[in-house]
This record gives C-alpha cells, sequence and structure tokens, in this order.
C-alpha cells in the first residue's frame, strides 16, 4: 500500500503543482482567456459538453484502435519475415523506414485521394504511423536469441516451427512489447492527424481531431483544451493497458517486470 501511494502521489503532487502555477499565472498576468483559459474554466466544458466529449472519444478510440490492431499484425508478420532471411531484411528493411521518415501530414492527403474520407481512411493513416515502431522492435527481438540457444535447439533436432514458437517469439516479447508501448500513443496521434484529413464533416459524427479543427476556427480555447486532455487520456488508457498486458506475460520470467514489482 505505501508503494502504491509513493507511486500515485508523486505524479499527483507534480499535477497540482502544474495547475496551480497555470491558475496563479491567468490570474496574476490577466492572459485573455481566448488565448489561456483558466483551469476551471477547462473544467467547466469538460463538464458541459461530456456528451460532445465522449461521442468524439469513442470515434478516435475506434479509429486508432483499428489502425493500432492492424499494425500489430502486420507489423508481427513483417518481423517474421525479416527474421527468417537476412536477405529480405536488407533489401525491404530500408523501406519500412519510409514510414517513420516521411511526415504523416504528407501521407494522408495520399491516403484521402485513394481510398476518400470515412474511419477507413483514418484507421490506415493510424495504422501507417504505428506499423514502424513494432516492425523494428519485433526484428530485433527475434535476431537477438544468443547463437548457444539456437545450437540448443538444432542439438535436439527441434524443428523450425518450435524454435520459433518456443525459443525466437517468447525471447523476442519484450522488445515486442518496447515497440507497443510506443505505437499505442503515436496511434492517436495518427486518428487525431487523420481526423484533420480524412474524418466524417457531420456533425456529431467526428472524432477528437474534426472536433478540435472546429474549436480552433470558432476560438473556443477553453473547449481546444477540453479536446486535448480527452486525446491524452485516451493514449494513457493505450498506453496503460498494453504495459499492463506486459506486466502480465512477463512478470513470471523476464527481469524487468520482475525488477517494476521489486521497486
Amino acid at each position: 500500500m505505501r508503494r502504491l501511494l509513493a507511486q500515485v502521489g508523486w505524479p499527483l503532487a507534480v499535477l497540482v503543482a502544474v495547475i496551480t502555477v497555470w491558475d496563479l499565472a491567468c490570474r496574476w498576468l490577466a492572459i485573455p482567456a481566448y488565448v489561456l483559459p483558466p483551469p476551471e474554466a477547462v473544467l467547466r466544458v469538460l463538464v458541459e459538453r461530456r456528451g460532445n466529449l465522449a461521442s468524439a472519444f469513442r470515434v478516435t478510440a475506434v479509429e486508432a484502435g483499428g489502425g493500432y490492431l492492424m499494425s500489430i499484425v502486420a507489423g508481427v508478420l513483417i518481423a517474421l519475415f525479416f527474421a527468417r532471411s537476412p536477405l529480405i531484411r536488407r533489401s525491404l528493411y530500408p523501406y519500412t523506414i519510409v514510414l517513420q521518415t516521411v511526415p504523416i501530414v504528407a501521407i494522408a492527403p495520399l491516403i484521402l485521394m485513394w481510398f476518400g474520407s470515412g474511419l477507413r481512411s483514418v484507421m490506415l493513416v493510424a495504422f501507417v504511423i504505428c506499423l514502424f515502431p513494432i516492425i523494428a522492435n519485433t526484428t530485433q527481438g527475434l535476431i537477438s536469441v544468443p547463437r548457444n540457444l539456437i545450437d540448443l535447439f538444432a542439438m535436439a533436432n527441434a524443428p523450425r516451427s518450435a524454435q520459433l514458437l518456443k525459443l525466437r517469439l517468447p525471447y523476442a516479447l519484450p522488445s515486442l512489447f518496447v515497440g507497443l508501448r510506443i505505437s499505442a500513443g503515436i496511434s492517436v496521434i495518427g486518428a487525431v492527424t487523420g481526423e484533420l484529413f480524412a474524418s466524417s464533416n457531420a456533425v456529431g459524427e467526428g472524432g477528437l481531431g474534426y472536433s478540435i479543427t472546429y474549436a480552433n476556427s470558432q476560438l473556443q480555447t477553453d473547449y481546444l483544451f477540453a479536446l486535448v486532455l480527452t486525446a491524452s487520456l485516451l493514449g494513457f488508457l493505450f498506453f496503460f493497458t498494453v504495459a499492463a498486458l506486459e506486466w502480465l506475460c512477463l512478470r513470471q520470467w523476464h527481469e524487468s517486470a520482475m525488477r517494476a514489482d521489486a521497486d
């Protein structure tokens, strides 16, 4: 209980300090509300427009979650191909880096032109932005198995499928979860960015990205802050869901999870 309070207490103390400084700055510096709304104004909007926020939250959650899940499936499959053949890895891996280096705001209009607006296009934007971290980390984990363990399986005449399922995949799990944690947060960024270009513009049907565009055009800064906080909450939920799954999968045998429990 004491350890839990220590883990939760310090982040809460930092949050209270940030809100206090924010509130004092608004009061003492007389900052206009359309530039920086005070915390109570943002809280009031969170309560008054909770229905709109919840609706936009659900839309973005579906878009980000769908793209994220697709990137996990595709990323693991691609990593398995890369790990199986050094020739394939050397030939194709550089092209996956393009997914990371090309700005997503340059890809989103192309996806919109090819696939039209709506849920599918936003999912594809989230998929593209999430894919590379999963490929890179999973591939690194699969090819980093110690040689003596591979030789041990070879001495036992284990088939390649057994080596993959019982050695390479378990050994790569920590690296896979690193990629999943990275992609969990940026999936929301991808979905919000995709909505700026490709989401539905019908009232009540857009996600957080569309709502952010609307609030910015109307100079509703307090609502804009509320939307940003809601998007951050969605990213936190994705991240901590992955972190919980990582702890469940690794807590019995991997040092990282065991050390976290000890700390």
